[in-house]
């Protein structure tokens, strides 16, 4: 830390491989001890984690000016295009008048900022959305779990791997998935190690119980029938 005038430390609210989160209050603390710059990129936490969906400050609880800057994108939870970033009057300030997508682009198109109001007009009034699908990656791990599949690190978020570790393996499961109706993209070498070779799931507060259930059953019966192919 010495060699250094500034430190930035970046986290993921949550992580997009393996639907795992890191515990900030410990970061927060790091942040303290060595005087040190913390920026979360919420790009799949905001509407998933927290009571209300209000992302991993709300999740731990946390003083929001315990991060010093909050960034996410719109192009998930808020579904639109774009992006945001939150944190002191000084650092925005500062940001409008040297950020490239300020200093050479144009601002957001009024269609993608209403979109993206609408949607987060929808969080605020039906806060149970992001309870919805918590519930609904658990039951997802619960039968994938109850058929030995390797879900990894996921925790109850929106993204759920199922870990193949083989690339063609995984390739080919997926597009069996996709015959049966399944869209499920396959992650690949080198996005990952080889024996991490995955299909990355993602749940949505939208999605039912049995839509699940025949996903993991699907699956199911598409690894057995790879498997015997050997």
């Amino acid at each position: 830390r010495p060699r250094y005038r500034r430190v930035l430390i970046v986290l993921e609210g949550v992580y997009s491989m393996d639907g795992d989160y890191p515990e900030l209050p410990e970061f927060i603390k790091l942040r303290e001890k060595y005087k040190t710059l913390l920026m979360i990129d919420e790009a799949h936490s905001i509407g998933v984690l927290g009571k209300t969906g209000r992302g991993i400050g709300e999740h731990f609880g946390v003083n929001r000016r315990d991060v010093d800057i909050w960034m996410c994108t719109l192009s998930k939870t808020f579904a639109s295009c774009g992006g945001y970033i939150a944190g002191r009057k000084e650092l925005v300030e500062y940001l409008k008048y040297t950020a490239p997508s300020f200093m050479f682009s144009v601002g957001m198109p009024p269609a993608q900022a209403g979109a993206a109001l609408a949607a987060l007009r929808v969080l605020e009034a039906e806060p149970e959305r992001a309870e919805k699908l918590r519930a609904n990656s658990a039951y997802f791990k619960e039968l994938a779990r109850g058929y030995g599949m390797n879900v990894g690190l996921a925790a109850d978020t929106g993204v759920v791997p199922v870990i193949i570790g083989n690339s063609i393996k995984t390739l080919a499961a997926s597009h069996q998935l996709f015959l049966h109706g399944i869209n499920a993209h396959p992650i690949l070498h080198p996005a990952v190690e080889e024996h991490q070779a995955r299909i990355r799931f993602f749940l949505t507060s939208l999605h039912t119980f049995d839509q699940i259930k025949t996903t993991v059953d699907t699956l199911a019966v598409v690894l057995k029938e790879l498997e015997a192919q050997k």
